[in-house]
């Protein structure tokens, strides 16, 4: 079955997707972008530095690091950052909508059968 993926690209440096998406969904799960990296096997300096990206593409926090002390620290999406989220799967429910007609189309014809 063909699917829809959205890029969305708002500036030359600046863009967000499906991945970086899944990242900030997988912090506000497990409030720490360490845990967050590891459940999606990436490491911790990858996506640190995502999260370093769109803090500065957007020029304001989507995640927010909590200082840490005996339990130490984590991260928690900041309310723009839970509207990034929330604004990017309505554009993507919106476009899936839209599109499925035309995907159905495009499919194989095996699968056309199943």
């Amino acid at each position: 079955m063909a699917r829809l993926s959205i890029r969305i690209d708002l500036g030359p440096d600046n863009r967000i997707g499906p991945g970086k998406v899944q990242l900030l969904e997988t912090i506000a799960q497990h409030g720490s972008i360490s845990a967050a990296g590891r459940v999606l096997g990436m490491s911790y300096r990858r996506a640190w530095m995502l999260v370093e990206a769109m803090n500065t593409g957007f020029g304001r926090p989507v995640v927010e690091a909590q200082i840490g002390g005996k339990a130490g620290g984590g991260a928690t999406l900041s309310a723009f950052g839970a509207d990034l989220v929330a604004h990017y799967r309505a554009i993507e429910r919106a476009a899936g909508t839209a599109a499925a007609p035309f995907l159905a189309r495009l499919a194989p014809e095996e699968a056309k059968r199943d």
